[in-house]
């Protein structure tokens, strides 16, 4: 397969969507046996991954009203999520640049996967290719999976005997781990479990979820004010002064040759 000059082989990029799209679409059938669990239909479980795709939001909402939390609070817990895609979006219509026409059908597939496969890509012919594969086999992959997890928990009766209660929250961690690589993300990460793990007890059920969010804010702010600079460290002077004696620099009005003597 042809690539663009400098670009990578599109058949290494199909490799590297399909390995995501496949790894992370098995996924779904912990969402489809947490999703039953949690009281959910069959149809319901399947409507949620066909028009919502976004797996934290999907894990958030069905996690909260397993645990008896208000509809209202979890979707708000499974909205803020959601958010974030929108920011994907704002970036990727740059790569992308495609055709109106296609852009709300491209918006279903805006998410942490499909905008990771796109950043790493060189040359806008692979941004679309990644994009594409990693959207096309993820989203078909998933809505397969969420099928077989909600009709096989049907099957099964009571998930929490058998510990399935467990599958969705293990997934989650187990895709949020590896993106955080900076001391900053674990930070915001500790801080949230606290103060999640902190308000279960004394919190209406999906409350935590929108109370763990300020650690993001929290830990920006503290490190923004660590990298700021104090009053002590600031220069005296202004923007443009220069000390006496200093090269480089002559008073206005002054001639430039220091000895006086015109010429």
């Amino acid at each position: 397969m042809r690539s663009e000059e400098g670009g990578k082989p599109d058949a290494a990029v199909i490799r590297d969507a399909l390995g995501v799209g496949v790894a992370v679409g098995l996924s779904g059938f912990a969402f489809g046996v947490t999703s039953a669990g949690s009281g959910l239909s069959l149809l319901q479980t399947c409507a949620l991954s066909l028009l919502v795709f976004t797996g934290a939001s999907q894990f958030a909402l069905v996690g909260a009203l397993a645990a008896g939390g208000n509809p209202l609070t979890a979707a708000a817990g499974a909205f803020f999520l959601g958010v974030r895609n929108a920011f994907y979006g704002l970036r990727l219509s740059q790569l992308l640049a495609l055709p109106r026409a296609v852009r709300p059908f491209a918006a279903q597939w805006v998410i942490d996967e499909t905008t990771a496969v796109a950043l790493a890509q060189p040359t806008r012919r692979s941004v679309r290719l990644g994009f594409t594969v990693t959207g096309l086999s993820l989203y078909l992959l998933w809505n397969l999976t969420t099928l077989l997890g909600a009709a096989g928990a049907e099957a099964i009766g009571d998930t929490d005997a058998w510990g399935l209660d467990a599958a969705g929250p293990a997934v989650f961690l187990a895709l949020l781990a590896p993106m955080l690589k900076s001391t900053t993300e674990r930070a915001v990460a500790g801080i949230a479990v606290l103060l999640g793990l902190g308000l279960l007890p004394v919190l209406p059920a999906g409350v935590p979820v929108l109370v763990a969010a300020l650690a993001a804010p929290a830990v920006l702010y503290v490190t923004g004010r660590r990298g700021a600079p104090t009053t002590a460290d600031a220069p005296t002077g202004g923007p443009h002064e220069v000390p006496p004696g200093s090269p480089g620099k002559t008073p206005a009005g002054a001639p430039n040759d220091v000895s006086g003597e015109d010429r």
